[in-house]
């Protein structure tokens, strides 16, 4: 028996409509430095038509890759939708991609168009030799004269190129599985992967983006999206907000803590999202500049857990709470959200606020243990997390031999180590390929550094494992000491000592300037380790 409900495609082009009809007063608003360059949704809507009738005028008639290469702002929003409701496919490129990388990820998703932004051109006019498939640049933002290019690639500026297009455009009926938008993983190890949305995928996903027990998204927020548009389909952001009518503020290139802090006293936003380390760097920006931040509702964290300390300053000093959210670029992002049950209280609701999040209806989840085996929720068992649903990756651009072992029977392998509670709360103890195994006990690296960060003289804190003879691995610790504090090893190991078990308690200890970030913002373990075998740290033993 079939059902008797219509069978209206779930499209990007339904949801530009949507958005820019019954929502046309809601802005976009674009930092540029010190001031705003507001728009409204209305008005978005008609620089979408324009941008797709000019594309179309370049070859883009089918689903042709167009690329960005942009910050967060009005152009890159009008790009989102644009270009998937015209029918082709969004290729969002990583501006922080290692240049080998970005030139890979540009001939092997064969895009066929990029636009950039001014202030970007310099980075990118040193790989587009190398991007074969590229025959137009579009330059938002900046002159496009400063760019040279080679034989067979026209630049053009993407105010001249839009300006006198028509500002309504045919968009077309689109099947809700066809590709959307495509995104590179960050590349830590061998190539960078590619992951393909469908139409279908994003609008579910942002409708859970918007329920009460995810970010709950509604028209009378103002969203401070900070999460780069260029990684993650910024969390899915742009379009949840599109659905619902809030309104946007997008940083551009501004960044740093002090702009932020402008920013949040011009515009007041009531929601923002962004990694650990920016909210790291704002309050170090608040405690020596201190300002009114309470008109955040709340402020969503993923990519990597925030320290507990850092959580509890920004809640009980600044009255702003920080919600912990889990995903990856596999998962459209979203994974789970740390929104408490409503029967937690006090020190309980904050042990579940420290979790990475309760699963939603349309995320499936499991753990695997090293034998293949799917080991309980019980909050104590630990295993490889496994996920499926409507908005997590099947394969890879190319198949799923681009590569196998990570997709498990119909699941995605996250390569995160955990355990789940029999609510379905996530806690996440490593990765895979960073939990560090001693004497044929684990040792969480990311339990060893939220301790360590807890400590105020501490900015930030990475760990390691490092071979050991006897044990196998044993934990090191990178440390960076805030400005103006001073702390020794001795000082932080005797810290830890009422807080992990005796045998946890790490020997190794370093004081670095600075630990490497990957180019999505987290840890990069990797240069690490290699800084260690390489001799590059200064270790002080015990």
């Amino acid at each position: 028996m079939l059902s008797t409900m219509q069978d209206d495609q779930l499209s990007l082009a339904n949801l530009l409509r949507h958005g820019s009809k019954l929502y046309a007063d809601s802005e976009v608003i674009t930092w540029t430095g010190g001031e705003a360059r507001r728009e409204t949704y209305g008005e978005v809507g008609k620089h979408s038509a324009q941008l797709a009738n000019a594309l179309r005028g370049l070859g883009v008639t089918g689903d042709q890759r167009v690329g960005t290469f942009m910050w967060n702002n009005a152009e890159h929003l009008a790009a989102y939708l644009a270009i998937p409701a015209m029918g082709a496919v969004l290729h969002t490129l990583n501006i922080r991609l290692f240049p080998e990388q970005l030139v890979f990820v540009a001939n092997h998703a064969e895009d066929h168009v990029v636009i950039v932004d001014g202030t970007l051109v310099p980075l990118f006019a040193k790989q587009l030799p190398e991007m074969k498939t590229v025959r137009h640049v579009i330059v938002a933002n900046g002159d496009p004269a400063s760019l040279e290019a080679p034989a067979g690639v026209q630049v053009h500026s993407y105010d001249e190129l839009v300006s006198g297009q028509p500002e309504t455009f045919d968009w077309p009926e689109i099947d809700e599985r066809s590709a959307a938008a495509m995104c590179y993983t960050s590349g830590t190890t061998g190539d960078p992967k590619g992951v393909v949305y469908s139409h279908r995928s994003i609008w579910l996903h942002s409708m859970q983006v918007c329920m009460t027990d995810s970010m709950r998204l509604d028209q009378s927020d103002k969203a401070l999206v900070i999460v780069p548009m260029f990684h993650a389909m910024s969390w899915g952001m742009p379009y949840a907000a599109m659905m619902v009518g809030a309104s946007m503020i997008m940083p551009d290139r501004f960044l740093q803590p002090e702009p932020i802090a402008q920013i949040l006293a011009a515009e007041r936003p009531t929601f923002a999202g962004a990694v650990p380390t920016i909210w790291q760097g704002l309050l170090q920006h608040l405690e020596a500049n201190p300002q009114d931040i309470s008109h955040l509702r709340e402020v969503v964290v993923g990519g990597s857990a925030a320290p507990p300390a850092m959580m509890h300053t920004f809640e009980e000093k600044y009255g702003v709470p920080i919600l912990h959210a889990w995903g990856m670029t596999e998962t459209s992002p979203l994974g789970s959200v740390a929104r408490p049950p409503a029967s937690a209280t006090g020190q309980e609701a904050w042990e579940y606020r420290y979790t990475q999040g309760r699963f939603p209806a349309s995320v499936r989840a499991r753990l695997i243990n090293d034998a293949g085996e799917e080991v309980p929720w019980d909050g104590e068992s630990v295993g490889e997390l496994e996920v499926k649903g409507p908005w997590i990756a099947a394969s890879y651009y190319g198949g799923i031999e681009v590569d196998p072992d990570k997709f498990h029977d119909g699941w995605l392998r996250t390569g995160d180590v955990g355990k789940i509670t029999p609510d379905g709360f996530l806690t996440l103890t490593d990765r895979a390929k960073d939990v560090i195994k001693s004497g044929g006990e684990w040792i969480s690296s990311v339990d060893l550094e939220n301790h360590v960060m807890s400590h105020p003289a501490v900015a930030e804190a990475a760990v390691i494992g490092v071979p050991d003879e006897k044990w196998d691995e044993r934990p090191l610790v990178a440390v960076v000491v805030r400005e103006g504090q001073q702390v020794t090893a001795e000082e932080l190991r005797e810290y830890l000592q009422d807080k992990v078990a005796k045998w946890q308690l790490p020997e190794h200890w370093s004081f670095v300037d600075e630990v490497p970030k990957t180019s999505v913002g987290k840890f990069d373990k990797k240069r690490l380790r290699s800084a260690h075998a390489e001799g590059k740290l200064d270790i002080r033993h015990f």
